[in-house]
């Protein structure tokens, strides 16, 4: 005997989701989805490292309607790679070779080589699966790394922070500030390398816009490691 639409329309479309899901990522357990990891044209050593890792996505709650899920209390890991927030809302959930979610509460990105982000909002791109790009937003964004030359810590704020992870870099653009520990540097747009640890400030041709340098007095014992 057919069982009621009521009854039924509910856990069905849930489970078809979950089924899609677990075909494009690769498996379900419980509240987490893992996903093998693809080839995907990032470089060396990012690459290498990629193609050995799973798209791990883990909440305490699902509300799923139409084509939008609400996660509450989700963390996303794929390697080194870390988004952590109170809610995400994501669509085209069968799709991780071209998707977009966005984070909202709390969130808190960790990257490679100790690299650290956290805002009020954040949106992650998906290509290939893997998570290819995070730009988070917030008054302000906020952005640090342990520096391995020293003691200090690089820190960086902005309106708008876009970390790549193809080329292990941050964005920082509107009202964009930068200190290595020592020296701070503030303009309209500015780069920060987590891999090669160095800062590129950039204006725009034909604006008034200045990079501001601030240049403290050198330490010796301020750089010695702990």
């Amino acid at each position: 005997m057919a069982s009621s639409p009521h009854k039924t329309r509910a856990p069905l479309t849930l489970a078809a989701w979950l089924l899609s899901a677990a075909v494009a990522l690769g498996a379900y357990s419980g509240a987490s989805l893992a996903a093998g990891a693809t080839n995907a044209p990032v470089t060396a050593k990012a690459s290498e490292d990629a193609r050995k890792q799973a798209v791990q996505v883990a909440m305490t709650r699902l509300d799923y309607q139409g084509n939008t899920a609400l996660l509450k209390d989700v963390i996303v890991t794929q390697g080194q790679t870390r988004v952590q927030a109170d809610r995400a809302h994501a669509t085209n959930l069968d799709d991780f070779n071209n998707s977009q979610w966005t984070f909202e509460g709390n969130v808190r990105i960790n990257g490679e080589q100790e690299g650290r982000l956290h805002s009020d909002q954040a949106v992650v791109e998906f290509h290939n699966n893997h998570i290819s790009k995070a730009t988070i937003t917030g008054s302000p964004a906020e952005f640090e790394q342990k520096r391995v030359d020293s003691n200090l810590m690089a820190r960086g704020r902005a309106k708008e922070i876009t970390y790549d992870l193809a080329n292990g870099t941050v964005r920082l653009s509107s009202d964009a500030w930068l200190s290595d520990g020592r020296n701070e540097i503030s303009g309209p747009s500015l780069v920060y390398s987590i891999r090669e640890q160095r800062i590129q400030a950039t204006t725009e041709e034909g604006t008034r816009d200045r990079v501001i340098i601030k240049i403290e007095p050198h330490s010796d014992e301020t750089d010695k490691q702990p």
